[in-house]
């Protein structure tokens, strides 16, 4: 009887052992919906909402939940950064209009037509100052000069606008630019015996606003010297000229 006895209590001692090691290694391993009842108020650490029972017994309801309630990846609306990529393709129309500097101050411009330009980098330089490089041309098939008592009518093509995108905002890109261009008119611009052809060089300040990706408002404002070159007999030209452009444009392809 005593040995019977004592069998049953080495049997209840390895059984008491047997559970605590078990317990313990629920506790440790990755499977913590298996522990005891007293690790239960572990569950709620693993997910945010209440939990039923049977996601407490199999331990695989509550992390699909969290799964499925998470953010997508373009949820942060960083719309410079997942649109100025190189190789990235604008498409623009605009308009504007402007107004001579100093003696030409009674002289004004108006101007309507498309631009077209490509990010030819990746992203440089840290900090605010970081950006990368866009080649753009405006073709402007209206483009009218408005000296004193009257309108000259023309066009014009800027094939040179080197533009440097600050990309460290995230709906907003600054950018300048340095441009050139050709300006033709049907008359003499400035009126006397001048030119129909003039030059343009200057540079421009800008941004490009994104209401959503792939898609932004221009604004931009523009100080040129015009001038023919001397292709004229006279050469008074437009020293200082400002110009305010707002326009929309649409971004394809890049990497």
């Amino acid at each position: 009887m005593k040995r019977f006895a004592l069998v049953l209590f080495f049997l209840g001692v390895a059984g008491m052992a047997y559970g605590q090691d078990r317990a313990e290694s629920d506790l440790s391993g990755p499977d913590l919906a298996v522990a005891s009842p007293s690790a239960a108020p572990a569950a709620p650490s693993v997910a945010t909402g209440p939990v039923s029972d049977d996601a407490t017994i199999t331990g695989l309801q509550a992390p699909s939940v969290a799964s499925t309630t998470s953010s997508p990846a373009h949820a942060s609306e960083d719309y410079v950064h997942e649109t100025l990529t190189r190789g990235k393709w604008q498409l623009g129309i605009f308009g504007g209009g402007g107004d001579g500097l100093g003696k030409s101050d009674n002289t004004q411009f108006m101007y309507a037509g498309g631009r077209v330009g490509v990010v030819l980098t990746g992203e440089h330089l840290p900090g605010w100052l970081r950006g990368n490089f866009q080649w753009s041309a405006d073709l402007m098939p209206i483009f009218v000069v408005f000296p004193p008592n009257s309108a000259v009518y023309g066009g014009s093509f800027k094939p040179v606008i080197w533009q440097w995108n600050f990309t460290s905002k995230k709906k907003v890109a600054p950018y300048f630019a340095a441009v050139g261009g050709i300006i033709f008119t049907r008359e003499n611009v400035p009126p006397g015996d001048t030119s129909q052809v003039n030059f343009s060089s200057g540079a421009t300040f800008g941004a490009n606003i994104f209401p959503k990706r792939n898609r932004a408002l221009l604004v931009e404002m523009s100080v040129e010297h015009i001038s023919n070159a001397s292709l004229g007999n006279h050469n008074p030209g437009y020293n200082g000229s400002i110009f305010f452009t707002v326009g929309y444009s649409w971004f394809r392809g890049g990497h």
